[in-house]
């Protein structure tokens, strides 16, 4: 389990396709403090720690892994969001964010509000029902408020400090990121569904 408060934004240091998807990182974590093991939520997909070494780790991605997320875009360079797994007792700064990631969501516009930056995507049709105004929506593993929805396309504002240390400031029109429904809103919707 995760909070949505990205804690580390490294980069993709390799990219190794051997039967499943290898991916190396370069990050500021303590990586003597990462267990082989551990869950890392890697712009929003919960992943596993296969490999560590000074300033890096590895995860392996299995194709269902690469079909529901953005990872099977991601190069040598790219930049990615990282969030270590919640503790007892850690302070839950953003919402629940399991690092499942239902699917992706397209940058469809950008504009300048005040000192921040508002944010409209487009989700595929089958996930909008789960989008609801001030909801809680996980973008590349960063929990935000949803401000509007209009159908398939809902809108975010990014506040400064949200586009200095995470990828949702370096996305321009077109870009896809990885997106999580509220857990609540996935439970409500399947408890209200007609058998």
């Amino acid at each position: 389990m995760f909070t949505g408060i990205v804690t580390d934004m490294g980069r993709v240091r390799r990219v190794e396709k051997i039967g499943d998807t290898r991916f190396e990182f370069e990050t500021s974590y303590d990586t003597r403090e990462i267990e082989v093991g551990a869950s890392i939520a890697c712009s929003g997909a919960c992943m596993t720690v296969i490999d560590r070494g000074s300033g890096w780790f590895a995860i392996s991605a299995s194709e269902e892994s690469l079909a529901c997320t953005t990872m099977r875009h991601w190069r040598e360079g790219t930049p990615v969001n990282f969030e270590r797994s919640l503790k007892l007792g850690d302070e839950l700064g953003g919402h629940i964010v399991s690092g499942h990631v239902d699917g992706v969501a397209t940058l469809v516009s950008k504009t300048p509000e005040g000192d921040s930056v508002r944010l409209e995507f487009e989700v595929p049709e089958d996930l909008k029902r789960y989008i609801a105004s001030k909801g809680s929506v996980a973008l590349d593993g960063v929990s935000m408020t949803v401000n509007e929805v209009d159908g398939r396309r809902f809108g975010v504002n990014v506040i400064p400090h949200t586009q200095e240390v995470t990828t949702l400031g370096r996305l321009a029109p077109g870009d896809q990121v990885n997106f999580e429904v509220d857990m609540l809103a996935r439970y409500v919707a399947r408890l209200l569904e007609k058998e």
